[in-house]
């Protein structure tokens, strides 16, 4: 399994000759600036809610390769209403895909679409993929409901959101770990812009303190798990 860091939330799933991409939003990064979109290849796309900052370019990569968009019932029905391929899930739904099985799981957060509709309730995802297990968390805030995903899945991958404000924080994420008992973190959804830029030192460091590995990836970089 091959995990790539594409900016904010968004990430690149190589699993054998498939590829996902979680929670699209390159165009609108600065940061990103250097991705391009028209060379990311994708056969399933997953949204873990509908804001701007998760969405913006579903239909870009979708319209192109023909991804399914997988996400809560809202959202996937959203985007199967203008044509697109879709499989929508909804809270503790599993459904077992080419590349493994996929759990929608809880997430506190809140999902409008940018128009202000409605767009369901927030998730985040456990994937059980060739003999590795990850959890991509989403926007969310440190629940108890993450000890629930131990107790049926053994992780290899926490990936939690880290730069505060809008999300949990490093120390709430530090405690995430345990509650899913991965002491292995990708930290994500941070410095994108203002409200969430974080010192990466000192979150490395107060990871290492309670014995635990948090990785914090450029954009573009991969990891091989």
């Amino acid at each position: 399994m091959k995990i790539t860091f594409f900016g904010h939330a968004c990430l690149g799933i190589q699993v054998n000759d498939v590829h996902i991409v979680v929670d699209p939003f390159i165009s609108g990064n600065p940061k990103a600036a250097h991705i391009d979109i028209t060379t990311i290849q994708a056969d399933y796309i997953l949204l873990t809610h509908a804001h701007q900052d998760h969405i913006l370019d579903v239909e870009t990569i979708a319209k192109r390769t023909e991804a399914v968009i997988i996400s809560n019932f809202e959202i996937a029905s959203h985007f199967g209403a203008k044509g697109f391929n879709y499989h929508p899930m909804n809270h503790g739904g599993s459904w077992d895909f080419e590349f493994g099985t996929v759990k929608y799981v809880n997430a506190i957060h809140t999902s409008s679409f940018p128009d202000g509709s409605y767009g369901g309730q927030p998730g985040g995802f456990v994937i059980e993929g060739e003999h590795k297990n990850i959890y991509i968390a989403g926007d969310t805030a440190l629940t108890m409901d993450m000890k629930l995903i131990p107790l049926r899945t053994k992780l290899d991958l926490a990936i939690l959101p880290i730069g505060s404000n809008f999300t949990m924080d490093v120390d709430d994420a530090i405690i995430a770990s345990d509650f899913v008992a991965c002491d292995k973190v990708l930290g994500y959804h941070f410095d994108t812009f203002g409200y969430i830029e974080i010192n990466h030192e000192e979150a490395k460091r107060k990871f290492f303190e309670k014995g635990k590995d948090l990785m914090l990836l450029e954009i573009g970089q991969s990891i091989d798990l």
